[in-house]
């Protein structure tokens, strides 16, 4: 079991990652190259040969393999990005970048997403360096640029580019999983992600014709697309089961003594209560619009009119979301895909699920691990190309109260000492018997 050291560790890797600016404002603008140079000294100083790529220059990954004991088991690739979204110091209790440590908790811009799992899994690769473990699988350890944009600097290079680092890895583990759900009764579920919906921003333009303010138009590009992101907004999108979400819905059924009824989901979520928040972002399709661009005086009727969506789509969904959208933009709107990326699915049956489970289940023998899928997305969908089935496993023991959720991306993000300590406990446990 991890040490002591490894303890200390965690917190200070966490807090000096939190303390190096990876602000990523989309559009190329972050360098995550500090960060991925801090990595690399750590697994340096655990004996491995971590090697640094960049396909644009500021836009470090780092990559390093652990030989198992059995050179005949699959490996296991374990990941985690570097960037961060951006923070407005002034709306936060503390710094963002300060890395504090105040009351046990520490605070700072990546406390959750994700710069504690990057820490966890340095604080146990040098914990076995001290102590000579070595896992039974081969370990891929990558810590990537550029998730929190288009991954193309990050877990897309690599696996377009350096697909041969990641030789006979068929699994994946990283970020928004095994995280302490607690739902008022005094039960703490521990769900591990085993999917995720697939990304499509989309970006909708609407054309017209331009003229002046005062006159009648009815060719407004602007109320063309108003009429369309309307309808988008408005929609109500069907239900659709994956086996994921069944085996979701089927366990917390158990868990509370409840029929398993899935010809009524919204029945079953309402009797699951809160838990049933766990599923119900991933039981449909999405599409939000969240972006509009449209004139630049108020007197003059735009020719065009453009606006961004941020649409989600189940596994197997993407047809289906597809139509919907050709019929809600209507023919006075074009869409495309600004960015798309696959949605995934991994088995709930699966060796590897059973180990997250009995490692969780080991530290946290009150708590009950039921699977769930992400209702965004992360670096798994990009090393899916890759034949990766990714699963979400970011350990963490939360106290009652704490919204794990309204952390990522939100203001005062942080994360409790005593949570990253049992994350090292159960990655350690999860990493050296899967």
């Amino acid at each position: 079991m991890a040490d002591e050291r490894a303890l200390d560790e965690v917190v200070r890797f966490t807090s000096d990652l939190i303390r190096i600016d990876t602000t990523n404002r989309g559009g190329g603008d972050c360098r995550e190259r500090p960060a991925a140079e801090y990595a690399a000294e750590q697994l340096a100083g655990a004996g491995l040969e971590p090697v640094l790529l960049e396909r644009t220059e500021g836009r470090t990954n780092v990559v390093a393999r652990i030989e198992g004991t059995d050179p005949s088991a699959p490996g296991l690739l374990v990941h985690g990005h570097l960037d961060v979204v951006p923070a407005q110091a002034d709306e936060w209790s503390v710094h963002p970048f300060s890395g504090e440590v105040r009351d046990g908790v520490v605070w700072g811009r990546g406390a959750v997403d994700m710069k504690n799992m990057d820490a966890m899994i340095l604080a146990v690769v040098r914990d076995w360096s001290r102590t000579g473990v070595r896992p039974r699988r081969d370990l891929v350890i990558a810590f990537t640029a550029d998730e929190e944009a288009s991954a193309e600097d990050g877990s897309g290079f690599l696996a377009d580019r350096h697909a041969e680092l990641f030789e006979g890895c068929t699994e994946g583990v990283s970020e928004s999983g095994a995280y302490t759900f607690h739902d008022g009764t005094g039960r703490q579920i521990y769900p591990i992600a085993a999917g995720e919906r697939g990304t499509g921003w989309l970006k909708l333009t609407a054309r017209g014709r331009a003229g002046h303010g005062s006159k009648v138009n009815r060719e407004n590009a602007v109320t063309r697309l108003a009429a369309a992101i309307t309808r988008i907004g408005e929609h109500e999108w069907p239900l659709r089961l994956t086996p994921t979400v069944s085996a979701a819905l089927t366990e917390l059924a158990a868990l509370y003594g409840i029929e398993a009824d899935l010809s009524d989901v919204d029945g079953l979520l309402q009797k699951l209560g809160p838990a049933g928040k766990l599923v119900e972002a991933t039981i449909r399709n999405s599409a939000n619009p969240t972006m509009l661009e449209a004139g630049y005086k108020v007197n003059v009727i735009p020719g065009e009119a453009v606006a961004h969506v941020d649409g989600r789509f189940l596994p197997g969904g993407e047809d289906e979301f597809r139509a919907a959208l050709d019929r809600l933009t209507g023919p006075d709107v074009e869409w495309e895909f600004d960015h798309r990326e696959v949605a995934l699915q991994a088995p709930v049956d699966s060796p590897t699920f059973a180990g997250m489970r009995a490692a969780v289940q080991e530290f946290a023998p009150e708590g009950h691990v039921v699977p769930f899928c992400m209702s965004g997305g992360t670096d798994a969908k990009q090393f899916s190309r890759l034949g990766i089935t990714g699963y979400g496993f970011t350990p963490l023991k939360l106290p009652e109260g704490y919204d794990y959720q309204a952390m990522f991306h939100g203001v005062d993000e942080r994360v409790p000492v005593e949570a990253l300590h049992f994350g090292v406990r159960v990655l350690d446990r999860f990493l050296r018997t899967a």
